[in-house]
């Protein structure tokens, strides 16, 4: 008997235009491979090219491939040549009457033919099966690579095909990256029948593809939650980094029936970070990928549910409801509302910066370019920790990583642990007082000129990889009109409405707001987005514990 596959998804294809025979084939196929691999038969060239191209997409393997010489329109040998694109490591056969013996033999050096079959196979346990149980064998010990993930072809220096890597990564499904100048990329491209021009393209696991997909759509088709399961809720918490995803591991395990609403992917500015280190209980530090992974499960657990790719667009207080809008026209509604929009990284304007964005300028950590850095020369600009962490994390395989500071050292933003490690990095430079002056280059990042602020001189140097980390902004412009804020945008709440001990204008209860309330009653804010908070993970986690404590208070006094 066969050995079991590495994949239930592993194929044999049969290939004959005489129905008679092709089922004759699968039948004996069947009989004994058919508890380990699938059998898949065809009856033209066409059909099952057309049949490989579906399973490439889809991810399944394909062993063997048995075709009959004499076909119309395309016999064998010139479909196994087609296969060959498709399914580079699978074994060919051809099936043959005993007249075209030269032409299979001729076939050995056109499609490099494994074997060739003369009809009838009669008795097949004798004349089929052992030269498909070598073949077999053959393959197993082959380089197949089984992916049965997401894959993405796409351009390494293309923002689109960036942004998708990204996506997946921070959200925490499984992908396989394919350069679109590789084999391998080009026969998916072809495959899907994609000429390159525009990318990424991303394919499902279950074959379905996708050019140039924006976030809702990718989400929506890798199996991430888009759609509320209900209309009404006890809490609707917007934004997935700590204190979004504190809010909701303990909203939902107090028993508050909650959603939580992330625009791109829960973990936010933290699970971007490489290393946490500063964080209670992690002695030897934690990855923000790690940590998000962790609170994104305990909040499921509880019973939370966690939508990703859904921009809120508005805040209303509809009675004793608070309506939440979305981009798309649709809204959800809920006793309260818990704001943890976080904060986004600024962005650097220096000339030639924004063509390059995701080109070899990328904002924040952008992990997935990590495995590129190797041996490369990086710059980092940013004094603070998430810069410093950054540094760490890209030193570990790159040639030389550069820091460029603004101010005179990084003792004014940077904690003092990192820069100690910063400091005994053999391949980690700070250079301080200096900026980025302007970018260059054509299709990626080649150049960019340096500027000392304490001398004015310039300097011109060789660059591929440039990270910005210069301090971010929050994500509270949509709540313009509803919710008071700062002059910077933050979020305004308790202590910080009343500064004259008076509530605001417009406050119709005869309390004060509560600590983390907000002009709204019920609507809370926690995390970085809050005014005058600590913007450290840690106090991001209390601040949205604390305001699920405070939204009990808020509805047994309603």
């Amino acid at each position: 008997m066969a050995q079991a596959a590495d994949t239930a998804r592993t194929v044999i294809m049969t290939v004959d235009d005489d129905p008679g025979v092709s089922r004759a084939v699968a039948r004996d196929l069947r009989r004994r491979y058919g508890e380990s691999y699938r059998i898949v038969r065809a009856e033209s060239g066409e059909s099952a090219l057309d049949a490989l191209r579906e399973l490439k997409l889809r991810g399944d393997l394909v062993a063997v491939i048995l075709a009959d010489y004499r076909m119309p329109q395309m016999n064998g040998i010139e479909f196994l040549e087609q296969a060959l694109d498709v399914y580079p490591g699978a074994r060919r056969v051809l099936l043959t009457a005993y007249a075209d013996t030269s032409a299979a033999i001729d076939a050995i050096n056109v499609v490099d033919l494994d074997h060739y079959l003369l009809k009838p196979w009669d008795p097949p346990e004798e004349k089929l099966y052992p030269v498909l149980d070598d073949l077999l064998t053959a393959w197993r010990s082959s380089d197949y690579k089984p992916v049965p993930s997401t894959k993405v072809v796409g351009h390494r220096f293309s923002a689109r095909s960036s942004d998708a890597r990204e996506f997946l990564a921070r959200n925490q499904v499984p992908y396989r990256w394919y350069s679109a100048d590789e084999p391998e990329g080009q026969r998916l491209l072809a495959a899907a029948g994609a000429d390159g021009r525009r990318l990424p393209l991303v394919i499902t696991p279950d074959g379905e593809t996708m050019i140039e997909p924006d976030a809702p759509e990718l989400a929506a088709k890798v199996g991430l939650a888009t759609t509320p399961a209900a209309d009404f809720y006890d809490l609707v918490v917007i934004g997935g980094g700590p204190a979004g995803l504190g809010a909701a591991v303990y909203g939902a395990s107090e028993g508050l029936r909650t959603v939580l609403v992330e625009r791109e992917a829960t973990g936010g500015q933290a699970g971007q970070s490489s290393r946490i280190e500063n964080y209670l209980g992690f002695p030897d530090g934690v990855s923000g990928a790690q940590l998000t992974d962790r609170a994104r499960r305990q909040a499921a657990k509880f019973g939370a549910e966690i939508l990703t790719a859904r921009e809120v667009t508005g805040l209303e207080a509809n009675g004793a409801a608070r309506t939440v809008r979305f981009a798309d026209g649709t809204q959800i509604a809920a006793h309260s509302v818990i704001l943890a929009t976080g904060v986004s990284y600024r962005q650097l304007q220096a000339p030639g910066l924004p063509d390059l964005t995701g080109c070899g300028v990328f904002y924040g950590s952008a992990l997935t370019e990590a495995a590129s850095c190797q041996g490369q020369d990086v710059y980092i600009v940013g004094g603070a920790n998430s810069a410093g962490q950054a540094a760490m994390y890209l030193a570990r395989g790159a040639k030389s990583v550069t820091l460029l500071v603004r101010g005179p050292d990084l003792s004014a933003s940077m904690s003092h642990y990192l820069i100690q490690q910063v400091n005994e990095a053999p391949n980690i430079s700070v250079r301080c007082n200096t900026v980025v002056d302007s970018a260059h280059g054509g299709a990626e990042l080649e150049q960019l000129t340096l500027r000392d602020v304490a001398t004015g001189g310039s300097e011109l140097v060789d660059a591929k990889w440039l990270f910005v980390f210069i301090g971010a902004a929050p994500l509270t412009d949509w709540l313009a009109g509803s919710v008071l804020r700062d002059k910077r945008g933050f979020i305004l709440a308790g202590p910080d409405l009343t500064p004259d001990g008076r509530p605001p204008a417009d406050w119709e209860l005869d309390r004060p707001p509560y600590h983390l309330e907000t002009n709204i009653p019920g609507v809370f804010v926690a995390g970085d987005a809050r005014a005058e908070s600590a913007k450290r993970v840690a106090s991001a986690v209390g601040e949205g514990a604390m305001a699920v404590m405070l939204v009990h208070r808020y509805l047994e006094q309603s």
